[in-house]
């Protein structure tokens, strides 16, 4: 189930006896966590942390009538420490080590208590790479939940649209390049954005929002200002790379950093085509699995790397650098105009 089609259950006055949300994405959790603290009266809703309480102590406070609601939300944070303890947590098959069991879960949804939602929040892992299997240990565990809400990292086309709606919601006007570094700067994750949104908000009024606004509130926008530069060169968007390249300069950033980086994220987008990567998460579990630590946000860079450039244009961009690389190191060389001869280049 998606968080959409949970939201047009609510909006039916449909809640379910138990939901089992799973995954990482905050943003979405927040909107399912207002919308379903709408649905219950002020003060009809509990939160409990599994680290702290066991699965039992909580379907008791579930079982209890209250004498003030007929109708309560129990928030459940740490879903994942009611999980058996005592083994592996690869061990997935659900036998050894003394701990928790979904049994009284089990007995409890068979009769759930009239007007009660339950709601077992599980972020830990996400769906992809390493996390997989421990994810599947936790799905399996709560079974006996109908109601299962995955949370999704957002793709950058969903984040670019959500950040559109914010925007609209929010009054703020943003130029389109930086309306995209906003999105590349913070990876995709739209609760940042949300953040960051009501900041630019506070900061520039009624004007429009600008990259040098963005620069100045963002963090990692001003890093981030390199890979814009690759997606430009993958564009072949000649005029805005040479745009990108003089706010480089202008800025004082070192050249043949820009380069080094370039080399890097071509060389990884690479490998990556080459070992038939499809998303962020495959990349970053691959990259992570060979030894090369990948965060999050730059294998959804690696990723949109790779969705632009063919392997034959990732070889040519690779030869590019070694010859812009090999410019640079001649006697007494002139920085930019190396790099605007690598731009006219790859975008030829």
């Amino acid at each position: 189930m998606t968080p959409d089609q949970l939201l047009a259950r609510l909006e039916k006055q449909n809640l379910p006896p138990a939901v089992l949300l799973l995954g990482p994405e905050a943003y979405e959790r927040r909107r399912l966590k207002e919308a379903l603290s709408r649905g219950v009266p002020e003060g009809a809703m509990a939160e409990h942390d599994l680290n702290e309480q066991s699965l039992s102590e909580v379907l008791d406070d579930a079982r209890s009538l209250s004498l003030f609601a007929s109708e309560r939300l129990i928030w459940l944070l740490n879903a994942e420490a009611a999980l058996p303890r005592g083994r592996s947590e690869e061990d997935s098959d659900g036998e050894g080590g003394g701990g928790g069991s979904a049994a009284p879960l089990e007995s409890y949804l068979k009769d759930p208590t009239p007007g009660v939602t339950l709601v077992f929040e599980a972020i830990r892992y996400a769906f992809e790479g390493d996390d997989k299997r421990k994810q599947e240990r936790v799905r399996k565990f709560y079974a006996a939940i109908r109601d299962v809400v995955e949370l999704q990292r957002f793709t950058p086309h969903e984040a670019r649209a959500e950040t559109e709606a914010l925007l609209r919601r929010a009054g703020v006007r943003m130029d389109a390049d930086a309306l995209e570094l906003l999105v590349e700067s913070l990876g995709s994750d739209v609760a940042r954005i949300e953040v960051e949104i009501e900041k630019l908000a506070l900061y520039a009024g009624q004007r429009t929002v600008s990259m040098d606004d963005l620069a100045a509130l963002v963090p990692d926008a001003r890093a981030t200002t390199i890979f814009v530069l690759v997606n430009a060169l993958g564009r072949r968007d000649r005029t805005r790379s040479m745009e990108i390249l003089d706010t480089l300069s202008k800025e004082g950033v070192y050249l043949p950093l820009v380069l080094a980086f370039l080399s890097t994220q071509f060389r990884l987008a690479l490998v990556a085509r080459e070992a038939g990567l499809k998303s962020s998460g495959q990349i970053q579990g691959h990259f992570t699995r060979m030894g090369v630590p990948v965060w999050s946000s730059r294998a959804e860079q690696i990723y949109q790397t790779v969705s632009k450039f063919t392997k034959p244009q990732l070889e040519r961009a690779l030869k590019l650098i070694f010859q812009a690389d090999r410019g640079l190191r001649d006697t007494r060389p002139d920085d930019r105009v190396v790099m605007e001869q690598f731009v006219v280049a790859l975008t030829a």
